[in-house]
């Protein structure tokens, strides 16, 4: 690497001093260098001591170099997070992924004294102007009213953040895709919700999505079906046993009910008894048969109001159930 060298001459000692420009020259040149000045070798960078040192024959290169982590210690990772000063992580959940500045709602400041009338005039004006400026093109709009509704559904429905997560970035590559034209945003927005829940292995059946949407229900399907065909998402058939928990909580019944219900369905997949059925349905209907296996009262009323699924599929489901356990010896 060439560079000029620029210096000055001292008249009073006769000596030449090198400038600020020059030693940044030199700088550059040394971060430039990665190898041993000895031998060639690789050069390390020992964070713990401060020093650079060269791998092959342990030459401190430089040391006493400027630690640029936390000058604080933490000995664990509850420790560590509360000691740390920086924001809250980025999320899909939000339009601007958490990074922009929101005005608090509260009308106090900040030893917690409440606002005269002209300071809250103030701070609505600044909370206005504030979401214009977060929310300044189409896109942006659309993106806020989407993740809205992907957060009500998923409260509603009582999914975790993780899924929410999942259904917020399917529809940021479905708008990214231009795949919402002609389709509603709640349609869309649904459908991810629909979507990320199988995914994520916390399956909601289809009539519970639909009654927290604002769209109907043949909407809801065909936008999903579009989705899913369009953005190439991996979706494993749902499995009857990823309901029985969620159900038999509901229900109140014991673990060995739950036990039992479970292996009705083992053994019905063993069968082949569950292919081309709604795994809703016979995950009712396994929770109906458990509890009655271990003298347990629950009744065909009480199961569907919990699963949302007619009396007459759970009749149906569970004699199919028994037989498949009476041929496959269903273990006590």
């Amino acid at each position: 690497m060439t560079s000029t060298r620029i210096q000055s001459y001292d008249e009073q000692t006769g000596v030449t001093e090198r400038t600020d420009e020059d030693e940044r020259t030199e700088e550059t040149q040394r971060e430039d260098e990665q190898v041993c000045p000895e031998c060639g070798g690789n050069v390390t960078a020992d964070e713990e001591h401060g020093e650079t040192v060269c791998a092959e024959c342990g030459l401190v290169v430089e040391e006493d170099n400027v630690d640029r982590g936390p000058e604080w210690r933490a000995f664990d990772a509850s420790e560590k997070d509360e000691k740390s000063r920086v924001g809250a992580p980025t999320t899909k959940m939000m339009h601007d992924k958490g990074l922009s500045t929101n005005i608090g709602w509260q009308d106090k400041d900040a030893y917690g004294r409440s606002l005269g009338s002209r300071q809250r005039q103030k701070m609505q004006r600044l909370r206005k102007w504030n979401e214009r400026f977060r929310t300044r093109d189409s896109k942006e709009r659309n993106l806020k009213q989407a993740l809205g509704e992907i957060d009500r559904m998923g409260s509603a429905l009582g999914l975790p953040e993780e899924v929410r997560e999942t259904a917020s970035v399917i529809y940021r590559r479905a708008l990214d895709e231009d795949l919402l034209p002609g389709r509603s945003i709640e349609g869309v927005a649904t459908a991810a919700v629909y979507a990320a829940a199988r995914q994520t292995g916390t399956p909601r059946s289809i009539d519970e999505v639909a009654n927290v949407s604002r769209i109907d229900e043949m909407e809801f399907k065909r936008t999903y079906r579009y989705i899913v065909r369009e953005l190439s998402l991996q979706i494993q058939p749902a499995d009857p046993e990823d309901y029985v928990a969620r159900f038999a909580s509901e229900l109140g019944i014991s673990d060995e009910s739950e036990r039992r219900a479970r292996e009705l369905l083992r053994n019905a997949k063993r069968q082949g008894i569950h292919s081309g059925k709604s795994p809703v349905g016979l995950a009712a209907a396994a929770v109906y048969a458990g509890p009655l296996l271990t003298n347990e009262k629950v009744t065909q009323a009480e199961v569907s109001d919990v699963a949302q699924v007619s009396e007459v599929t759970i009749r149906n489901r569970y004699h199919e159930l028994l037989e498949a356990s009476e041929s496959g010896a269903v273990p006590a």
